[in-house]
């Protein structure tokens, strides 16, 4: 890192999951080193390439065909201009655009990938990709037409092309012609060397920059889910001792023992110990939603220890095929452009986070319902006197939770079970890996709304409790939810309280409870 400036600095060195999401998030640059070593360490590569090209030698996707058809063989002066055929023919993507924090991580793990020196990749085409990122210009991605096989050759695509100055980019707040943004940015459109269109789209930047974020969301989601587990603990009357660390330290996940630390610590009562049991506990053992909450939740914190060590490992690599070894000489044909580790990581990732889902939808049902909520009003009416009798406070609002947490439940079918055989057969074993991350950020979206629909019945049982004020810290939560949403006196439209919660939840900060 450049101390004066922020900048993280491009040197071959591996990123953590955390500068990746600085950039992506824009909130640093990115600088090419000037070590002379460096930039030698790039030419390595490039000059075993040139070496093989000069003897005539079939090097994959530069002077020969591509997949299936790689047994063709072309003289150089046709493989240059069929570098550029091949970013051209891979515009069949179709779908909304992938999200644009999504694409800058994905255009920094290419940098990742080519820094290393094995993708015989130029000094220039690093510098051009890093020119993007700090100038703000995000190519335009649709999400669908990746398998994962060769890597996200169709999403990919549409990053090169922008660089050549073609198709369309998000820019300045607005999505214009790539073209047009480089124009006004004084970048002339970038022409590719040999080997470096098949380089830049040979590879799993797309799906591995949905998976860093959709695994910084996750962590927001599950302190989210804390705070509002606490929340309804206290609403329902509920035995705190289920978190007490004794049975964590019997079962010493640390995932588990993080998750009942911290709803004991948002228990803490400045009541009577004595006084407090009697006035709070009327059951024995609360139900499994409650019970066993740092169970459910723990086991999410502990996979992403895992999923966060594959995803860095993934965004560190050379994952394009060919490559080059510069101590060799030699040309290897490869397949690191497979997304097996990413959709692992991200099936894993998915299940857990509708597993929370799950929890929150199963919290909220206990909270409205009269037969189970240990005193409080049917759906959590608040409404007066006889309006009580035509108001229905949280009933749509459970089923809403349902259903939402219903999709996340059905999106959790493992995307590594459906590879399938494509392109002639070549690519007859496929990863899925950008289709499992796509599903592990949309299972994210879906639960960030179960999770606001939680926080906010929650927030509801807790005043018609009333007496949050002898737990500080649950009162602190309640407040920061009544900054964005008030309660439900009479029936009125919730939809804008479960966006402006969810979004807080996706932003981070309000619920932030420094996870590990």
């Amino acid at each position: 890192m450049n101390s004066d400036t922020g900048e993280i600095i491009i040197e071959g060195r591996r990123l953590t999951l955390g500068e990746i999401l600085d950039v992506a998030r824009g909130r640093r640059g990115v600088a090419i080193s000037s070590d002379p070593g460096f930039a030698a360490k790039i030419k390595r590569s490039q000059d075993v390439l040139m070496a093989a090209l000069e003897k005539g030698a079939p090097v994959y996707g530069v002077n020969t065909g591509y997949g299936k058809s790689c047994g063709k063989r072309m003289a150089m002066e046709v493989s240059t201009r069929n570098g550029s055929n091949l970013i051209r023919f891979h515009g069949c993507g179709t779908g909304a655009a992938v999200g644009i924090q999504e694409v800058r991580a994905a255009m920094l793990t290419r940098i990742l990938c080519f820094s290393r020196g094995y993708s015989g990749a130029s000094m220039e085409l690093i510098r051009h990709l890093a020119e993007f990122l700090n100038r703000g210009i995000t190519p335009v991605v649709p999400c669908e037409g990746s398998v994962g096989a060769s890597g996200d050759l169709t999403p990919l695509s549409y990053i090169a092309a922008a660089l050549m100055g073609e198709g369309e980019v998000f820019y300045r707040d607005s999505r214009v012609p790539a073209a047009e943004a480089l124009r006004l940015e004084g970048l002339a459109p970038y022409t590719f060397a040999p080997k470096e269109p098949l380089a830049m789209m040979n590879g799993t930047s797309i799906m591995t920059g949905i998976a860093a974020l959709a695994i910084d969301r996750t962590r927001r989601i599950l302190d989210a889910s804390i705070c509002a587990t606490a929340l309804s603990i206290h609403a329902l009357m509920g035995n705190a001792h289920h978190y007490d660390p004794v049975i964590a330290r019997a079962k010493p996940h640390p995932g588990q023992d993080h998750v009942a630390r911290k709803i004991s610590e948002l228990l803490q009562s400045n009541e009577d110990h004595e006084k407090l049991a009697a006035t709070t506990l009327e059951s024995l053992q609360d139900p499994y939603s409650l019970r066993c909450s740092p169970q459910i939740l723990g086991v999410a914190y502990d996979a992403l220890e895992w999923i966060t060590r594959w995803v860095e490992i993934e965004a560190n690599s050379a994952n394009d095929n060919p490559l080059f070894d510069p101590d060799a000489g030699t040309v290897l044909m490869g397949g690191n452009f497979y997304g097996g580790h990413i959709v692992f990581a991200m099936d894993s990732l998915k299940a857990a986070v509708a597993s929370a889902a799950d929890m929150s939808d199963r919290q909220v049902a206990l909270m409205v319902d009269p037969h189970v909520n240990r005193g409080l009003p049917a759906d959590l009416v608040r409404a007066p006197g006889d309006d009580a009798m035509y108001n229905h406070g949280f009933k749509a609002m459970s089923i809403a939770s349902s259903a939402l947490t219903a999709e996340a439940l059905k999106a959790t079918m493992p995307a590594s079970s459906f590879s399938r055989s494509t392109e002639s057969h070549n690519q007859d074993k496929v990863s899925m890996g950008t289709i499992g991350a796509r599903d592990a950020a949309r299972i994210c979206e879906l639960t960030e709304r179960v999770t606001a629909i939680h926080l906010l019945a929650a927030a509801q049982a807790c005043e018609i409790r009333g007496n949050i004020g002898t737990r500080p810290r649950l009162a602190a939560i309640l407040e920061k939810i009544r900054s964005m949403a008030g309660p439900v006196i009479t029936d009125r439209p919730m939809d804008r309280d479960i966006a402006a919660v969810a979004r807080a939840i996706s932003d981070g900060g309000l619920f932030n409870l420094d996870t590990p």
